[in-house]
């Protein structure tokens, strides 16, 4: 079947096109629109759903990470190797929302002592005094004021006290305090790490993501346009200027043209997009057949995520107390490995549901989670191709085991990502060099003890019949822990850095710290993989701030102006949207 020509749209260009609905790309394209005289579109490849009552299931529920499980229609499901020898499947929100709409809504900030070192990597703007107030911005803390909080914002941030405490994570806190580690009331306000519970961005059980908090309340207004199901497949330039998108919708190609063109597609995506268009290394385009727009060699490189090891066990009773507004996560250990000048670059959180219960979900959720997977079986082989069929095994036989969560949070190793084909449907490879670095491998030993010690105190031995993995054969050296670490490794999955941000002067900086990406004019980068460092503690919060910020920068008063004075010199004028009625972007004129 021939394939369908594409279609050059001549209705009214948007001065903004928003690639991405994620944590940042939502929170843009809501922001960038209160300006009723700025016209927004937003593309996204998952679909988007205009009331919270209209969401999966899933997706609403906190408790329920159903639409991580490779396979499912709101997961991306790409494949990554962890290691040489060990691949995984690597979730990614394929919906209004992205991640934030799939993931456990961990909501911590980035500790201070990050923005330095963004700062020393040359990006000024970025001190944890110059960011606060946009953390502020964006919350709406239901447990805490004052100077660190704010309490207006769109996203509601509440901690699972009192009722809502599973018995796990009682247990777990009066462990960690057992064994001398300090309480930390308030994870989201500077100071010592210690033992306390997770801010979560999710009320009375619903997931509160970008979508829920910034998009679905925008979606009338009339400058701005959503689309979902629109997979965007490259950049169009004209010389070095970014003027407009090819997007696939319906089952066609469209050359979309915008004034300015915003990548908020991830840390895997913005950098494949940025690649398929033109922009990154030179030598791996050309090798690839790509036009070489802009030599970038630091796109796809430099990947950093949180290593991640799960000490498992069976509670001796076969299903905790547990309430329907739980999330998996209620408590966390932040704490400063043994030899480590980087304080707090260690976490262990305490999970209180089961694997079986989050990947399912509970009552008629899990029915529907079964349903779905049995109704899509070759997309869900698809989905696990290359990774370990012995891991998923395991997976399954404990099932019903609970889990604390081991967590790197400043690892020296590096990975990269690497674009394998110029059709933008054939996912790009993710090699992530995880332990790579012997001081990694240390800190990683040490806290997979620790977790085992916790297990072995009064507080949480008194519910727990066994401890199913690490067994004490894998405990008993070294060099038998590395085999367990190495064979059972994870992902926190908080990707980034694969666009770091930095001043023109660093070759592999690929955008400035306003996120304009150097080389070209008309294009920025606004998500994870802009952050130059990965920071300690989940990025989502600090992602959904880089939203915030970037809207500023573009229309805050005093702000660096991100549209470019000279963006509308490649639009003509009389297609210019300025107001009223909102556009078609899809509707060819007659």
């Amino acid at each position: 079947m021939k394939p369908r020509r594409r279609r050059r749209i001549e209705a009214p260009h948007p001065d903004v096109i928003v690639v991405g609905g994620g944590s940042a790309g939502s929170v843009l394209a809501s922001r960038l629109s209160e300006d009723p005289q700025r016209s927004v579109l937003l593309l996204e490849a998952g679909p988007s759903f205009n009331a919270v009552s209209r969401l999966p299931a899933e997706i609403r529920h906190v408790g329920s990470l159903a639409a991580a499980v490779p396979g499912h229609p709101n997961n991306w499901a790409f494949t990554g190797a962890l290691t040489p020898e060990l691949t995984y499947s690597v979730p990614r929100g394929k919906i209004v929302g992205g991640s934030s709409s799939i993931n456990g809504a961990y909501f911590m900030r980035a500790v201070p002592e990050d923005f330095e070192r963004w700062v020393q990597a040359g990006n000024d703007a970025w001190s944890f005094e110059k960011v606060l107030p946009y953390y502020r911005k964006l919350e709406d803390d239901r447990d805490f004021g004052g100077p660190f909080h704010g309490t207006r914002g769109p996203v509601p941030v509440k901690r699972q006290g009192g009722d809502l405490m599973s018995p796990v994570t009682a247990a777990f806190i009066e462990a960690c305090l057992q064994l001398g580690f300090s309480e930390e009331q308030d994870k989201n306000c500077p100071g010592a790490p210690g033992i306390g519970l997770v801010p979560l961005n999710a009320v009375d059980g619903l997931r509160v993501s970008t979508a829920v908090a910034y998009l679905i309340p925008s979606a009338r207004r009339p400058n701005l346009t959503v689309r979902g199901d629109t997979f965007v497949r490259r950049i169009v330039f004209e010389g070095a200027r970014a003027i407009g998108v090819e997007a696939e919708f319906a089952g066609r190609r469209d050359l979309i043209f915008g004034a300015d063109i915003i990548l908020c597609a991830g840390a895997i995506g913005s950098p494949h997009l940025l690649m398929l268009s033109g922009v990154g290394p030179s030598d791996e385009l050309r090798a690839l057949g790509v036009h070489v727009v802009h030599d970038a060699p630091g796109v796809g490189k430099g990947l950093a995520d949180h290593p991640e090891l799960w000490v498992t066990y069976r509670p001796k009773r076969m299903m905790m107390p547990t309430h329907p507004h739980m999330a998996f996560h209620q408590a966390a250990l932040n704490y400063t490995a043994d030899g480590s000048n980087i304080v707090g670059d260690m976490e262990i959180i305490c999970g209180v549901l089961s694997i079986g219960q989050i990947t399912l979900g509970s009552g008629l959720s899990s029915l529907r989670g079964l349903a779905d997977i049995l109704q899509r079986p070759i997309r869900t082989l698809e989905a696990i191709r290359g990774v370990s069929i012995r891991r998923l095994l395991d997976q399954a036989h404990t099932h019903a085991d609970l889990a604390l969560l081991c967590g790197l949070q400043q690892e020296r190793s590096r990975g990269e990502l690497r674009v394998i084909s110029t059709d933008p449907h054939v996912s790009p490879e993710l090699h992530y060099n995880y332990l790579a670095e012997p001081v990694d491998l240390e800190r990683m030993r040490q806290c997979v003890r620790l977790a085992t010690e916790l297990l072995e105190t009064a507080p949480l031995r008194r519910l727990i019949a066994a401890r199913t993995s690490p067994n004490d054969a894998d405990l008993a050296s070294d060099r038998a822990l590395d085999h367990w670490m190495r064979t059972n490794l994870a992902t926190a999955i908080h990707m980034c850095a694969t666009c770091k941000m930095g001043p023109a002067s660093d070759e592999h900086a690929v955008v400035d710290q306003f996120f304009r990406v150097h080389g070209v004019t008309a294009l920025r980068v606004v998500d994870t993989s802009a952050m130059p460092h990965l920071v300690r503690r989940g990025p989502n919060a600090t992602a959904i701030m880089m939203g915030e910020r970037a809207a500023d920068f573009m229309t805050g008063e005093g702000a660096v102006n991100l549209l470019t004075q000279d963006s509308f010199a490649a639009v003509p004028a009389r297609t210019r949207f300025t107001g009223g009625s909102a556009p078609n972007y899809w509707t060819p004129r007659r």
